[in-house]
């Protein structure tokens, strides 16, 4: 039995050619490049542009697809076989490269890509390069390119940062979307500017003027709690704990500092509010901080996403409500401040919420101890004996 031919990798963003089974007078299927994915990020093969009876054949097809010059048919005149001269062999190189050349060469200064165009490149060369996304990243991306369908068709140096900030302000959907759709026009500006396309980047001033609306979930019961303090040496209860006594989300536990001397965290994501909250270590969670940070040097050491995963398991192990997210664990905090009579300011302190208040937003300090006094309230599952944080 004769050893499979292998052939030359394809470049990313290239198209694919496959080998069909079966015995067939063209039996490779030659596929453009991927542009759609599913909801769940799985990419969607386009029909294929035709079938031929050489992999070197396909090639020379997908070379001039991505040139643009391909016309349906033309792979009827692309013949390889193993009695070519050398002078047809140059040939039939030289009209491969002669595609490929049109295909790389550099635009002239009246041939300004669209935000499409650039879409394109921007994708092609953030996803198919050496790092591997999730298919969760690559929907995203998707969905946050097709909210900005206003701008398509618009080249670059056109479009002003008021159309852009129009484009999120106009959009109905949720807060965490329009995060999505700002990082996206971001990336793809920062890229442009890399590769010299642009010389001015109009996302240095945009923003997301609509509050944040991700304050919505079931807190832990306190039966929850004394259920997660029952097994406090499991690793995914002490992360749990960790963001019930202290109001964090999960994707901030990789970027807050952590202060062991003095007891406190400091920092977190989204807003300039969030961003610059200090929040007291409770003394309830304080050894288990100190000994994921000996342990991890994180409280958190992998992905979030991958925590988040694992709580599908876990949760149900303990008896606990299997759509509990840890999302959950950012209203359990708010909710217990609630309960024990956390004084409010303090509460949106260290929650990182923004005082509507122009008082307490310009004027309103706190020291360290003076949120310790408050947080410290709150007490340990040893204390609460009945109720629920309602």
């Amino acid at each position: 039995m004769g050893r499979k031919k292998k052939h030359p990798n394809l470049p990313n963003g290239y198209g694919s050619i496959r080998k069909l089974s079966g015995n067939r007078r063209n039996p490779y299927a030659v596929h453009p490049p991927v542009t759609e994915f599913t909801p769940d990020g799985k990419p969607v093969t386009h029909k294929a542009l035709c079938y031929v009876s050489d992999w070197y054949v396909g090639f020379a097809v997908l070379t001039a697809y991505k040139a643009g010059t391909y016309t349906p048919g033309m792979e009827k005149d692309l013949v390889v076989s193993q009695d070519l001269s050398a002078a047809e062999m140059t040939d039939f190189v030289n009209k491969v490269l002669a595609d490929y050349t049109t295909m790389t060469r550099q635009p002239e200064e009246n041939e300004t890509m669209t935000f499409e165009e650039l879409y394109e490149k921007f994708y092609d060369w953030k996803y198919n390069g050496k790092r591997q996304y999730s298919y969760q990243s690559k929907a995203s991306t998707g969905s946050a390119f097709k909210n900005c369908k206003a701008l398509h068709k618009i080249k670059i140096d056109e479009i002003t940062c008021e159309q852009m900030q129009e484009v999120i302000d106009s959009c109905p959907l949720k807060h965490a979307s329009l995060e999505n759709i700002l990082s996206l026009m971001k990336q793809m500006y920062h890229y442009a500017i890399g590769q010299f396309l642009i010389d001015k980047d109009p996302t240095m001033l945009l923003k997301i003027n609509s509050e944040d609306d991700d304050e919505h979930g079931v807190p832990f019961s306190v039966s929850d709690l004394e259920k997660l303090w029952d097994h406090e040496k499991d690793d995914v209860a002490q992360v749990l704990l960790i963001l019930c006594y202290s109001g964090y989300r999960i994707m901030e536990l990789q970027n807050i500092k952590i202060d062991l001397n003095r007891m406190y965290f400091e920092g977190g994501l989204k807003t300039t509010a969030s961003k610059e909250r200090i929040v007291p270590i409770h003394s309830a969670i304080q050894h288990i901080v100190k000994k994921r940070m000996e342990k991890y040097g994180s409280i958190l050491p992998g992905s979030y996403s991958k925590f988040r995963s694992s709580l599908v398991s876990y949760l149900p192990s303990l008896y606990l409500d299997a759509d509990h997210t840890s999302h959950d664990c950012r209203h359990t905090f708010s909710k217990l401040c609630e309960k024990y009579k956390v004084n409010e300011n303090d509460r949106m302190r260290m929650l990182g919420h923004k005082f509507k208040n122009v008082t307490n937003d310009v004027y309103g300090h706190r020291d360290l101890e003076d949120l310790r006094k408050e947080i410290e309230k709150i007490p340990c599952h040893k204390c609460v004996t009945n109720g629920n944080v309602k």
